[in-house]
Formats: C-alpha cells, structure tokens, sequence
C-alpha cells in the first residue's frame, strides 16, 4: 500500500476534533435563541467571581438657575443591581464505538443541534421567568403582576383564572401606555408571544392590515412582524402559570428591563473512555442574569 494512502486525515477522525463539534453547537445556540437576542447581554468570560455589580444611578433633575446664586447640587445614594453567576447546564451523549461505526453520519449533526437547542432554551426559559418580578412581582410563578390578556387591567388570579383571555388590542394598547407612563423608550422594544397569541394576533387588524412588515431583517429567529413599532415574535417556550389551568403569559418590555450575564459561551468537549469504549460529548453554558429595570417589562396572562 502506497504511504500516502495510510494517512490519519480529518476525515477518518472527524469524531475525535472537537472543533467541528463546537462550531455546530454554536451555530445551533445561537440560531435557537430569542429572549436572549432582546435584552441587554454582558461578557463576563474570562472574570473570576460569581457576581456582577451593575450600578443603578438615580436619574439627577433640571434646576432653574437664579442670577447671583450658587447652582443647585445634586447627590444622590446610588444604588446597585447584583447578577449571580449560578447557573451552570450541560448537555451530554455517551457514542458506543458500535454506534459510532455503524450509524450515519447525519448522527453527528442530530446532536449538536440538539445540544444547542436544549441550553438555547434553558437560557431562554430563564430570561422569561424573570417576567414573574416585574411590576413589583414577588418573583413565583403565581404571577400575581400579571394582567388580563383581555383588557390589560384586571389582575391575574392564579388558581381562579380570574383574569384569564385571549389577547386583545386594547390590552396591548394599555400595555404600551404602561411602559409609556414609566418613560420606557420606544426603541429597542419587544413582544413575546405564545403561539396561541400569535392565532389570535392574526386576527387583528392592526397587525395584519398595516402592521405587519415581515421577518426579513430580524435577529433572531422567531420575529413575526411589527405592532404599534414593536418588534413580536413568536416561541412555544413563554412560560406556564402555576396553579391555572392552561394558561401562559405574554412579554412586552424593553431591552434594559433585564441583563443576561455570560462567564462561560456555549462550548463542547469529547474525549474517548475506554471503560465504555466511546466518545464523551458534552456541551455547557455558565451564565446568571437578573431584573434590570422593574417598570420595563408588563406581563400579560392569556389561554394556551
């Protein structure tokens, strides 16, 4: 046999390069997220520590200046936000050399998009919880801060359902003004829906007669159109109420109603065990996050 043709290449040891692994991860996590592309993002890589002093500065006031006297000073206790860095998710697969020989290739693939999608979704899933303290929430998932998706009024009563319908566009009218009264900027606005919202959306007139723009240029995937200039998308992963029956929530807020805090980016590892005989792949995420600005963000309860 020719030398040349007993070389090691990439090919026969694709699955001992750890770098494909991770560059398939990556692209998969990345395409998956949604809460996550909306709100404020802090790098933490490469920090020690397990937490993020963020500073809260109260907002100073315009004084009238009197001829021949001082100018009025300002000084105020500033505040601060604290983010943890607690929490730590993997995603790992044990491949038997038998599977590893046997089956196709199309295996490899399966599961970095799988790895992907499930710490895309952790992530995303804590970011929605965070819905559960603002307006003053406690932080449970009684959402007891959260509105009628009928009117965005009433309060939600877990248990009861009290308050429970489908979204409306007075409610989401009132929701705006909420964010409108506390001085939330226009820009950088968004709105998470569950499906069962986005059925009911495309039922609404202005959202499907001048409102809608389409996918086009979104940054994440997900994005469904435009309502009153806010940017909605759509994820089955919107949070679930406890104690109601079938009931989810719906998100509108800001960018900086919340941060999300990376100490570690999504990355895979394999390594061989020969005890099993087979290749290790796991795939991890170090991140914290935590509420920004509490009047940023309104909730919204509405049917499944």
């Amino acid at each position: 046999m020719p030398l040349g043709a007993a070389h090691v290449t990439k090919a026969t040891a694709a699955s001992f390069i750890p770098a494909i692994w991770s560059d398939e991860v990556i692209a998969a996590f990345k395409k998956k997220l949604v809460m996550a592309n909306l709100i404020k993002s802090m790098s933490f890589v490469g920090k020690k520590g397990d937490s993020v002093r963020i500073p809260a500065p109260t907002r100073g006031v315009a004084s009238v200046k009197a001829a021949s006297t001082q100018v009025m000073l300002q000084a105020a206790t500033e505040s601060e936000r604290i983010i943890s860095i607690n929490k730590h998710f993997e995603y790992s697969r044990l491949i038997e050399d038998i599977v590893e020989i046997q089956a196709l290739a199309s295996m490899r693939g399966f599961y970095t998009q799988d790895a992907g999608y499930a710490l895309a979704r952790q992530i995303d899933t804590d970011l929605i919880q965070l819905g559960r303290s603002v307006q003053g929430g406690a932080g449970t998932n009684v959402y007891a801060n959260g509105f009628s998706g009928a009117d965005g009024v009433t309060p939600y009563v877990a248990g009861t359902n009290v308050g429970l319908g489908s979204i409306t566009d007075i409610a989401l009218r009132r929701s705006i003004q909420r964010l409108d009264d506390a001085d939330v900027p226009m820009e950088d606005r968004f709105l998470v829906v569950p499906p069962s919202s986005m059925n009911s959306l495309r039922g609404t007139a202005r959202f499907t007669e001048q409102a809608f723009i389409g996918s086009g240029t979104a940054i994440s995937t997900g994005k469904m159109g435009d309502l009153y200039g806010t940017p909605v998308y759509v994820t089955t992963n919107t949070d679930v109420t406890s104690g109601a029956t079938a009931a989810r929530v719906v998100i509108l807020g800001h960018k900086d109603f919340a941060v999300l805090a990376m100490q570690k980016e999504v990355r895979s590892q394999t390594q061989y065990k020969q005890e099993y005989l087979g290749n290790l792949f796991t795939a991890d995420v170090l991140y914290g996050m935590g509420e920004l600005r509490d009047d940023a963000c309104v909730v919204l309860i509405v049917p499944a």
